[in-house]
């Protein structure tokens, strides 16, 4: 059995903007306000993330009930039903959001359109913690869509004013498919000025695109979980070439690599970089001796902190001179 020769790195792959921001508002939360924080859902669908907020003093939970009076809690990058805002707001916890501001983007829209008598057609996955969120920003008239034979099926009240929104992790390919079939049924349906999936999901897509077709096999780092890292293998799998996804390293299987030359790897939005070095060093201990990164889109986008978390460099030590409750490293 022969060993893989090369590693094929996809670009961009890994951490996304919206990621980035969510995980850096649960440690800038335990840094000022101290452990516990209560993080509604996991933060972002990733089990090495999930665990290292853990043991840094974040507490992960499903139900409000669970968070005790007067405690910090951060919604998850998914966002979060307009049900379940009211009730933190009730319950009179400190709150920050780290909702992806792509995925608030798609809210706004929905709460906008809804006001002038709009009804949607959603195109997602049924459960998903995004889907519940912008489902859940109003109390009717948003029908889900999971695939084309759904669209068939949909009934809304009125059709004069339909709108479609979509979950921003979807494969780009599957939603066009389906809003092509949405079109088709209610051809007056008013779409985002903009498509709802996300930069990140999009680009990550093009990078498997254009490695697929390179190598012998393809690994995704992304846990079980994450929608847009499925999409990826999936992808991947589309345009012929074996694929697998990988939580952590220990996962790989030598046999996966028997007879492949060259082998594609990436990264979820989700997924952090050391989680790939670790899954290179394995292929490398498998018979890999170089590595090579594709050219690929440069992803320069940063979101703001919420209000209450910004403390830059520039100014982090007079603010912890000033409020030594910010606790160290608050910068």
């Amino acid at each position: 059995m022969s060993a893989p020769q090369e590693i094929l790195l996809a670009e961009p792959r890994g951490f996304c903007a919206g990621v980035d921001r969510a995980i850096e508002i649960v440690e800038r939360a335990l840094q000022k306000f101290g452990a516990p924080i209560y993080v509604r859902h996991e933060i972002v669908h990733n089990t090495y993330v999930v665990n290292d907020l853990k043991a840094k003093g974040a507490i992960f939970i499903e139900a409000l009930s669970d968070v005790p009076p007067g405690a910090t809690l951060v919604f998850s990058a998914h966002g979060v039903s307009r049900a379940v805002q009211q009730e933190a707001e009730d319950r009179g916890f400190t709150i920050f959001d780290a909702t992806c501001p792509l995925v608030s983007k798609v809210h706004v829209e929905v709460a906008k359109l809804a006001k002038e008598g709009y009804e949607f057609i959603m195109i997602g996955h049924k459960g998903h913690p995004e889907v519940e969120g912008t489902m859940g920003q109003l109390e009717s008239g948003i029908h889900l869509v999971e695939d084309v034979a759904d669209v068939a099926r949909v009934q809304p009240a009125q059709t004069h004013k339909l709108a479609v929104v979509t979950q921003t992790t979807l494969s780009v390919d599957d939603a066009a498919e389906i809003a092509a079939a949405v079109r088709a049924r209610f051809p007056q349906v008013r779409e985002p000025k903009q498509q709802d999936i996300c930069y990140a999901t999009q680009n990550r897509q093009d990078a498997v695109k254009l490695l697929s077709p390179q190598v012998d096999v393809m690994i995704v780092v992304g846990s079980p979980t994450s929608s847009n890292s499925t999409r990826l293998r999936e992808l991947a799998a589309k345009l012929g070439t074996t694929a697998y996804m990988v939580d952590s390293a220990d996962e790989l299987r030598a046999e996966w690599f028997g007879g492949a030359v060259r082998v594609g790897l990436t990264a979820g939005a989700s997924a952090p970089e050391i989680l790939v070095t670790q899954v290179i060093d394995r292929i490398k201990r498998l018979g890999a001796v170089s590595v090579r990164t594709m050219s690929g889109i440069q992803e320069t986008i940063k979101f703001p902190l919420p209000k209450g978390l910004k403390i830059d460099a520039a100014t982090g030590l007079e603010i912890r001179q000033r409020t030594p409750e910010t606790g160290p490293g608050a910068h």
